[in-house]
């Protein structure tokens, strides 16, 4: 039997096209198949405390759009779906290289199955805004990477994410435990990730006696990237500290650094190199993520699987999970630690 679940948040539609809206979606994934009989304009009125007028209204639009038909005597029944493909929106905080691996696996794996759009908030909570009140009701699934500027206040663009119907909903590379467990998400846990990835290079790491974050002080990367690094310092009797521009370090022998940005890593190196320093035996180096500069100049890197992401995430969607998956992280070792 049809378990019709209306979506209260969608507050800037009419209860109409709220009741529209919902079964649409449910025809165009699969939820309502064709043929399936709907509730009869009574029992969905008094199950869905719904008036009688706005279930014959809707189940008209429905009818007038090819969705449904009406059979005398008998009720409504799903025709199927109108269109061939799924509509996907993916909003991406920043264009780079990681997220062009995302986007071109993610589309790779959902083939012609489904469209997808891609839109860019620029970790603006305005501009995220923006998008989501245009696009809301459009599509079937919203792919949203919730990262946004280091004091964005959470409230706020908790508020445009909760607008989300939560089986719309899909969260990736960060997941938000207060929407609970009804949306999907492939997700980094940011800060037992690095953890984990340092405790697994003990080994290198015992030679240095100081562990530094070079962190940009108006930076975009996760806070909890340095909440593991400080873990890690706390329960290996390492010293930690940050640093917000590569410019400010003092190269000190025994120190190994935590480079979370590109620019800082490339200032780094050539500051080293105007030294008599060694990398990889006086000062050591960890980058955060992997590129294939980066495997060439031989840099220690802690990546998460973006490849991977991008697969996992069209797998969800394709086969309808409504579950948290922890994308692979790890560290690939190399000889600049």
């Amino acid at each position: 039997m049809y378990q019709f679940k209306l979506n209260t948040n969608n507050g800037h539609r009419t209860k109409l096209n709220q009741v529209v809206h919902t079964i649409i979606m449910d025809i165009e994934k699969g939820v309502l198949k064709k043929d399936q009989q709907l509730p009869s304009v009574t029992g969905f009125s008094k199950a869905h405390s719904v008036s009688r007028d706005t279930i014959e209204k809707a189940y008209k639009e429905l009818k007038k759009q090819g969705y449904i038909t009406s059979v005398a005597s008998k009720g409504y029944y799903v025709l199927g779906k109108k269109g061939t493909k799924l509509k996907v929106l993916l909003v991406f905080n920043k264009l780079s290289s990681y997220k062009k691996i995302i986007y071109d696996n993610l589309v790779a794996e959902l083939s012609k199955k489904v469209k997808v759009d891609l839109h860019i908030h620029h970790y603006s909570i305005p501009l995220f805004k923006e998008i989501m009140d245009e696009s809301l009701g459009k599509y079937q699934y919203y792919v949203i990477m919730p990262h946004f500027v280091s004091d964005a206040k959470r409230s706020d663009y908790m508020k445009i994410i909760r607008k989300i119907p939560p089986d719309e909903l899909m969260l990736l590379d960060k997941n938000l435990p207060e929407l609970g467990n009804r949306h999907m998400s492939v997700f980094q846990d940011f800060k037992q990730d690095v953890y984990d990835s340092l405790v697994s290079a003990t080994d290198l790491l015992k030679k240095y006696d100081r562990l530094t974050t070079i962190l940009p002080q108006y930076h975009n990367h996760p806070a909890e990237i340095l909440d593991g690094v400080a873990q890690y310092g706390k329960d290996h009797k390492m010293k930690t500290a940050v640093c917000v521009n590569a410019d400010k370090v003092v190269l000190t022998p025994g120190t190994a650094f935590v480079v979370t940005s590109e620019t800082d890593l490339a200032k780094l190196i050539k500051k080293i190199r105007k030294t008599t320093l060694k990398i990889g035996k006086d000062i050591g180096i960890v980058s955060y993520n992997e590129t294939a500069l980066k495997d060439l100049l031989d840099i220690t890197t802690v990546t998460t699987d973006f490849a991977g992401m991008g697969k996992s995430a069209a797998k969800l969607i394709l086969e309808k999970q409504h579950v948290q998956v922890k994308n692979p992280f790890r560290m690939i070792r190399r000889t600049s630690l």
